[in-house]
């Protein structure tokens, strides 16, 4: 019997996807809920998984392709064995593919290890980062052991294989144009909404986290043991943040035409990098998390990122966002609004510094805040105010506990 997959319903806000990779070809063997293909929308790359076991008799759409919601992609036989399966030739690419690296110069050997890496795929199905590092450094991508999904190989697979001394310069310089992902499409798009449609302003302020560092230190065993998770810094500034959006509410409005609504919850999208770019999944009422909650909901945003798990309604809503540019060694920067919230609050490295403190000079665990802002609803004396909060929260973390 011949089975139909679909794509899967999109919400309103997605109006197509584009197809990514297909991990089957016709005549293979496939079983229920295995993935067949990964379709990829402005925001998150969706799974198709197969709907019953049996053999993938047709592929009505290649790599690079452009379909609707509920449109039929694939063609399964239902009970059928492999053998039995024609290998009918995939149809012809109705969407341009990317050309393959060009020529470099031949990679060394790779270090000495107990077992020989799992081949990788091949450089024209890496993705676009991964392609250009691959010819770039001059580096052969099936000699690189994959640690992305599916043991696909990533940027950071390549970087670290060239570091360890498994690939020489190529000789020529390369050059690779490939088509930007509809996500990094996206986020392009988006970046130029806030520049044009936003009167954006970034007021800076510096936190001392000594309190917060002793706080770690001393509660860090107890808290993992009682809860199973790591005391991170992110669940300080979301807690933080979430009390101080409640004080100064003009900080959680958005613009609506000429309305502004007041939000009188505080769902803050915490920004995740991955290798297609950046995601801001949302943690939803934070003013009424603990913790514990804050740190488990961001670790499994952050897998599920890595993984190619979050869903589009993880990435929906949101009043509020927090960005981490601390964790790739960034000192101070001016993040950008993500509409239609009004504000989005960037973290930093943090930096011992010298301080004055009860008229002596200390060295301390600092770190500069920034807050980006919508100047038509958010006033500067109502931006510097909520950042004194966050400060103040930070450098006496007790009195947040308390909510004070």
């Amino acid at each position: 019997m011949a089975i139909e997959v679909k794509v899967p319903v999109l919400p309103e806000s997605v109006s197509d996807a584009t197809i990514a990779t297909w991990h089957k070809k016709a005549g293979d063997a496939v079983k229920r809920d295995e993935n067949l293909l990964d379709l990829e929308t402005d925001k998150v790359v969706l799974e198709v998984p197969s709907p019953v076991d049996g053999v993938l008799k047709e592929i009505k759409f290649e790599e690079g392709a452009t379909v609707t919601s509920q449109q039929v992609i694939a063609v399964i036989e239902e009970g059928a064995a492999a053998a039995a399966a024609p290998k009918a030739e995939a149809p012809k690419a109705e969407a341009p593919k990317a050309a393959a690296p060009a020529a470099a110069a031949p990679a060394a050997a790779a270090p000495a290890k107990a077992a020989s890496p799992a081949p990788a795929a091949a450089s024209g199905e890496l993705p676009p980062g991964a392609r250009f590092t691959a010819a770039s450094e001059g580096i052969d991508p099936s000699q690189v052991a994959g640690t992305g999904r599916r043991g696909a190989v990533t940027k950071e697979d390549l970087v670290n294989y060239a570091k360890a001394g498994g690939a020489v310069a190529a000789s020529a310089r390369p050059e690779q144009r490939v088509p930007m992902t509809r996500m990094r499409a996206r986020i392009a798009e988006r970046l130029m909404q806030s520049k044009n449609s936003i009167a954006m302003l970034t007021s800076f302020n510096e936190v001392n986290l000594a309190n917060v560092m002793k706080m770690r230190k001393e509660l860090g065993e107890s808290f993992e043991k009682a809860n199973g998770i790591k005391l991170g810094f992110m669940s300080f500034f979301a807690k933080a943040a979430a009390n101080a959006l409640a004080r100064h509410p003009a900080v959680n409005a958005s613009v609506d035409g000429n309305d502004v609504i007041y939000h009188g919850y505080a769902d803050i999208s915490i920004a995740v990098s991955t290798d297609k770019g950046l995601v801001t999944p949302v943690l939803r009422n934070v003013e009424r998390m603990g913790f514990a909650e804050i740190e488990a909901g961001i670790a499994a945003y952050a897998k599920a990122a890595r993984e190619g798990g979050l869903k589009l309604e993880d990435l929906q809503g949101g009043t509020f966002t927090i960005t981490n540019g601390g964790t790739f060694g960034s000192l101070m920067s001016t993040p950008i609004v993500n509409p239609p919230q009004s504000a989005i609050l960037g973290m930093h490295a943090i930096k011992e510094r010298p301080i004055v403190e009860n008229g002596a000079i200390v060295a301390a665990p600092m770190m500069y805040i920034a807050l980006s802002y919508d100047h038509r609803i958010i006033d500067g004396k109502d931006a510097v105010l909520f950042l004194v909060d966050i400060k103040n929260q930070l450098e006496n973390p007790h009195r947040m506990l308390l909510g004070m």
